[in-house]
């Protein structure tokens, strides 16, 4: 196993970034109206997964980064719970749901893991 040079090296930063790009994309077409309501809080949560997966790893203390990959598990809840009222008010339908809730749920296991792996 290579040693991390960055929080670029960390599939969970990638598949994370992934997830704000994809709900960047679904959110677009979302009703105006939401702009400021929905559409940016949704965003900015999951904007706050990789940018927190980034901050913790760029610390100095492992525990540090175990705190900071808590916060991104708290804003990965955030994302889950606003992606499910975003389908249920008609803005996502049940296939991109679906799709965005495994990403969810990968990245949330996957924070998880290396959590624990940084326990000692």
């Amino acid at each position: 196993m290579s040693k991390v040079q960055s929080y670029r090296d960390l599939i969970v930063w990638q598949k994370a970034v992934d997830l704000v790009e994809h709900i960047y994309n679904i959110s677009q077409n979302w009703p105006k109206h939401e702009q400021f309501g929905l559409t940016n809080q949704v965003r900015r949560a999951a904007v706050s997964v990789p940018s927190n997966i980034a901050e913790g790893q760029a610390r100095q203390h492992t525990s540090e980064f175990r705190q900071f990959l808590f916060i991104a598990l708290g804003s990965l809840a955030e994302v889950h719970t606003q992606l499910l009222i975003a389908t249920r008010l008609g803005y996502v339908n049940q296939n991109d749901f679906g799709m965005l809730e495994k990403q969810v749920i990968e990245i949330q296991k996957m924070l998880r893991s290396l959590s624990s792996k940084l326990r000692a």
